[in-house]
This record gives structure tokens, C-alpha cells and sequence, in this order.
């Protein structure tokens, strides 16, 4: 079993990457790749539906149904924020930002599991190792004895706490749906409500770049997949310290792809996170 989340961290690694090689053209804008994003993951998705559909009566609930609305709130957030971070600074310089998203996850699950135990599997082992991860984290941001956070770095941050958050308040209805139905509602409901907000213009858009949306629509599919699954079946807490590893991929991919240089605290901020991860699995 712990070979599906690993793919979901290769899933987040890759899917930034070439996130990034999109966001960085200078004929789109944020606006117009979180329209044309989600569309990809709809359509990429259209095939699927018709053979995993689920959706129970429960979820028709008017407090599921808030819950939703906060879920498609929450996501909007945080790709917004996500997206301005990526268009205008270098992975490796926000990464450490995005990497909290998984330690937000923990400690809100944590949080959550004393109001509902029966969603969020409470285990204070991996507390002692996120905390240490989290520091690590901190640590790679540090100059001149002073913490330098840029007002990229604060969007970067805020996406991942919004990112969490959305996360976590996910599993309270995560049963009322296939994994692949809840993924195309919520994506379809903000395809939705992005293009009538940003109205952008798709006429920006060449065949190339076009291609490469519709890349990260299939990854971005595989990975929440894969996290929703993980959430049903293995637990909140399992899935998202395996998906920690993912920002290991995407310093090595910025580097080989990118060539953006990583320095010495960012390898021993990878190495603390994965030597954390490993105490946590096997505490």
C-alpha cells in the first residue's frame, strides 16, 4: 500500500514542474490558467465519470452541502495565492512555503480528530517529526541570522495553509462520493465560477501551451486521486507524510529541468523531512 501515495508524491513533483514552465510564459496570467486549468482536469476527467460515478443521498445534506461550499472556497483561495507565487518567483526559493502544506495537514487532522475521531486517525507520533520538519523548513529560509519572507513566500504560505485546510475539511464528506466524483464536482463547480468571475481571454493560448494544461490536468488527477483514496483508505495522517516526499521531486526536477541551483539548506532541509517522515512511519 505505500507504493500508491509515492506516486502521488511523484504525481505533486512532476505536476509543479510543469505547473511552472506554464505559469512562467508571459502571455498568461493567473487568471486565465486557473479557468483553463480546471477545465483541463474536467475534460481529462469526462471519460472516468460515467463508469466511477458516486454520489450518495447524504451528500445532498444541507450541511454537507456547506461543507462543499467551503471546500470550493478554500481551493479558490489557495490556487490563487499558489498561482501568484509560481508566476513570479523560483520553485526552490517558495518550496519550502509549499512544503508546510502537508504539516498544516497533519496538525489540522490532529486538531479535527478531537471533534471527529471517526475521519481523522490520532496518532502524536507524528507530531515530534512534523514539528521537526516544519523547523527544517524554516531553517532553509534563514539569511543573515534574519527570516527574509518575501510577499511571494507569504502567498506561497497562505495557498498551503488554504490547500490544508480545504484537505482536511474534505474527508468529513469524502465518503458520500467516489474519489474521481467529489474530484469532478468541486473542479467542475470552480471551472464554473472562474469563468464567470475572470472571463478570461482564451485566445492567449497557442497548441503548445494548450498541451502542456492539459499535461498537469492528467497529473493533478492521479494526485488528488491518489490523496482521497489514501484518505479513505489508509488515513489523513499515512497518506500526507508519504506525500511529504513530493517537494524532494520537485527540488530535483527544478534543478535538472529549470536549472535552478538548490543550495546546501534546502538538501539538508530534504534530508530532515525525509529522515522525519521515515521515523513517523515506522515509530
Amino acid at each position: 500500500m505505500i507504493y500508491i501515495p509515492l506516486l502521488g508524491a511523484l504525481a505533486l513533483g512532476t505536476g509543479t514542474i510543469i505547473e511552472k514552465l506554464v505559469l512562467k510564459k508571459k502571455n498568461i496570467d493567473i487568471k486565465l490558467y486557473q479557468t483553463v486549468g480546471f477545465l483541463s482536469i474536467v475534460l481529462v476527467m469526462l471519460p472516468f465519470i460515467y463508469f466511477f460515478w458516486k454520489m450518495d443521498a447524504a451528500a445532498w445534506e444541507l450541511k454537507n452541502i456547506f461543507i462543499f461550499s467551503l471546500v470550493i472556497i478554500f481551493s479558490i483561495i489557495a490556487n490563487l495565492f499558489t498561482f501568484y507565487s509560481m508566476k513570479w518567483a523560483k520553485l526552490t526559493n517558495i518550496e519550502p512555503a509549499k512544503v508546510l502544506e502537508p504539516l498544516f495537514v497533519i496538525l489540522l487532522a490532529i486538531a479535527f480528530s478531537f471533534f471527529f475521531e471517526t475521519f481523522y486517525d490520532r496518532n502524536f507520533a507524528v507530531i515530534i517529526p512534523a514539528l521537526i520538519a516544519g523547523l527544517a523548513l524554516i531553517f532553509s529560509h534563514i539569511k543573515k541570522h534574519h527570516l527574509k519572507f518575501s510577499k511571494y513566500f507569504i502567498a506561497a504560505a497562505l495557498g498551503s495553509f488554504f490547500f490544508a485546510l480545504e484537505l482536511v475539511i474534505s474527508r468529513l464528506i469524502l465518503d458520500f462520493y467516489s474519489p474521481i466524483t467529489f474530484y469532478f464536482v468541486r473542479c467542475s463547480t470552480i471551472f464554473l465560477i472562474s469563468l464567470i468571475v475572470f472571463r478570461p481571454n482564451f485566445g492567449k493560448l497557442d497548441k503548445k501551451l494548450s498541451a502542456q494544461i492539459l499535461a498537469t490536468g492528467i497529473i493533478w488527477f492521479i494526485y488528488r486521486i491518489i490523496v482521497y483514496y489514501g484518505y479513505i483508505n489508509y488515513g489523513v495522517i499515512f497518506t500526507t507524510l508519504m506525500v511529504m516526499l513530493g517537494p524532494i521531486f520537485i527540488y530535483f526536477f527544478a534543478w535538472k529541468f529549470l536549472k535552478e541551483k538548490i543550495n546546501w539548506k534546502n538538501i539538508v532541509a530534504s534530508i530532515i523531512i525525509i529522515i522525519s517522515v521515515l521515523y513517523a512511519l515506522l515509530a
